[in-house]
């Protein structure tokens, strides 16, 4: 698997939160749910987003944004519209009153807001509910907010997502889940191939003849023994010019990169619980199940077993890059 195959294949949600909201303006959601991810997408109209120390971002229908956690965030038909509903970690709507309405204001299956009419505004969400369902590396290189407009998506998944989301037919969870994967990677994809929009260093380091190479190699042969000398020998060049050419591309040592690499392997390994740490261990390129335990619980906070049970460090929900906002071109 190389480098970008291992990022986009790393969105896996897992009962997802996803929701059609419907509303006549004004209107304004305050969400403070600490999602470590979320899309927004308009189906009919706009909406503007508002970020603490940023300024207010359009998205207009056929837009997808994806909003990176868990620093909470505002949703109004007008920057100037206070917000009237607050959703919190569990997901429950409250007035600024206090009023829980997240029953009342329930339209049906995934649906919820004020009856539709003619001028409505409607918005698909769906927000992942766990950083292990994104992927710690995919997040650590998000911006806080990315919009893909309509005109650069080109893609039916808007439509089939907006034609499940009501539904309750069997494995619908399941189907849910994976269009929505689908539509994160969509994005991704675009974002990824565009100029200045502020990718991951590793993934424009790709296109080096030489950091290129080595990068495929730790992707494709994380268990293997490496060393900065192995594999400067194997992409044919000296251990030093390996060394300052990998830093300057990629923003950290070679074998720092491996340990990060392998690290996120494991992550996703620990998902499946027929698979001891020990074997998992050895997939990775670590000696045995005590030398993965300490460096999991050396990066990431919690041991390997902890990670497993749920528990996460604060740490892994608040790694990321800075605020920017990042609009693809059309």
């Amino acid at each position: 698997m190389d480098a970008l195959s291992g990022l986009l294949e790393s969105p896996k949600a897992r009962g997802a939160f996803l929701l059609k909201s419907v509303f006549s303006p004004p209107w304004g959601l305050r969400i403070e749910d600490r999602a470590p991810l979320s899309l927004v997408t308009m189906l009919h109209g706009s909406a503007w987003v508002l970020r603490e120390g940023a300024d207010p971002v359009r998205i207009a229908a056929g837009d997808v944004a994806v909003l990176r956690g868990p620093e909470p965030y505002t949703l109004v038909d007008d920057p100037s519209t206070p917000p009237g509903i607050t959703v919190d970690t569990e997901q429950r709507c409250n007035t600024t009153g206090g009023e829980d309405v997240t029953e009342a204001m329930s339209l049906g299956v995934r649906t919820w807001g004020e009856p539709q009419r003619t001028g409505s505004t409607v918005m698909l969400s769906g927000t992942y509910q766990a950083p292990n369902e994104v992927g710690r590396r995919l997040l650590a290189g998000l911006p806080a907010l990315l919009v893909q407009p309509a005109s650069a998506a080109r893609t039916p998944l808007i439509g089939m997502l907006a034609a499940e989301v009501d539904k309750e037919d069997i494995g619908q969870e399941i189907v849910l889940d994976r269009l929505l994967d689908l539509l994160l990677i969509n994005v991704l994809r675009s974002w990824l191939i565009q100029p200045g929009t502020g990718a991951p260093l590793w993934f424009r380091a790709q296109s080096d003849p030489v950091v290129g190479r080595a990068l495929r190699l730790l992707h494709e042969r994380p268990s293997e023994s490496w060393t900065v000398a192995s594999l400067a020998a194997s992409v044919g060049v000296s251990r030093a010019v390996l060394a300052r050419r990998f830093t300057g591309l990629v923003g950290e040592p070679p074998m720092s990169y491996l340990t990060g690499w392998r690290l996120t392997l494991a992550s996703e390994l620990l998902r499946d619980p027929d698979l001891s740490v020990a074997n998992i261990a050895q997939k990775v390129g670590y000696s045995g199940p005590f030398a993965l335990s300490a460096a999991f619980k050396r990066e990431r906070g919690v041991s390997p077993q902890e990670f497993r049970r749920g528990k996460r460090s604060e740490e892994t929900l608040t790694t990321g890059s800075d605020g920017r906002t990042v609009v693809l071109r059309t």
